[in-house]
């Protein structure tokens, strides 16, 4: 094993359930790929930023939004992503208010959410439907999503925005509380695995996540990040695709 140490961020906004998992990852990612990897679990969006910005992260499984800032000009490049686990979203209401769709929230509306831009801009798309722009509501930014869950359950936010895997593993009572006004479907948005120009153990470093899925303990490990299918191969072409479709979100 190379006596280098790597860094590999994950992006903050997985459940708190897969941390396990990407311990998991981690561990049989080392031995697999014969490196040093030492994990970075930033809990915050700006925490991500210091740690990359610092210039020491050599992989970073980052969402769809970071994933174009970092590939046009950080100097990061796309190699897999998880095989058909898009990133969607969902707009929900408390289950005892009057807002049963979409079409029930109006401007002046407090909508709840942590702090990700990948489900702000979707949000912002679905919402277009009912011709609400983000300036016609206001916006209250949480520590995480269950801290939303709770501002719109306690009635203190009409609607609250979640990463739509996020949502479903909050727990049944808080789920009981709230109504789905939408959940997104855009199948071709997911995070990325990125490696950083020059980092020399590229090749066996993606074998070994493209094989992942291929023996037991993988699997299991897969499992726990609720990526039961794998990783598959991402092409420049299909991160830049995928980056141009976020753009239009925009």
């Amino acid at each position: 094993m190379s006596e280098h140490t790597y860094n590999m961020l994950i992006a903050p906004d997985f459940s708190p359930e897969r941390f396990a998992g990407w311990h998991m990852f981690n561990t049989l990612m080392q031995k697999r790929a014969d490196m040093h990897l030492h994990l970075v679990t930033p809990a915050s969006y700006t925490e991500q930023e210091e740690k990359i910005n610092a210039g020491n992260i050599d992989l970073i499984y980052a969402n769809p939004f970071d994933a174009a800032t970092l590939i046009r000009e950080k100097g990061y490049r796309a190699i897999a992503r998880p095989v058909g686990k898009s990133d969607e979203m969902v707009i929900a209401a408390a289950e005892k208010s009057a807002i049963n769709t979409l079409e029930d929230l109006s401007k002046g509306a407090t909508v709840a959410m942590a702090d990700n831009r990948d489900v702000k801009l979707i949000g912002l798309r679905l919402l277009e439907a009912v011709d609400l722009e983000e300036s016609d509501l206001n916006w209250e930014v949480t520590e995480n999503y269950q801290a939303a869950a709770r501002k719109v359950i306690k009635d203190e936010a009409q609607a609250a925005m979640f990463l739509a895997e996020v949502f479903h593993g909050l727990s049944r009572l808080t789920k009981m509380q709230l109504t789905v006004l939408i959940e997104s479907d855009l199948a071709t948005i997911s995070h990325v695995l990125l490696v950083k120009d020059g980092f020399d153990k590229e090749d066996e470093l993606t074998q070994a996540v493209l094989d992942f899925h291929k023996d037991d303990e993988g699997k299991a490990t897969l499992t726990e990040l609720g990526m039961a299918e794998g990783f598959e191969a991402m092409s420049e072409e299909d991160a830049e695709f995928m980056i141009d479709l976020m753009e239009t979100l925009q």
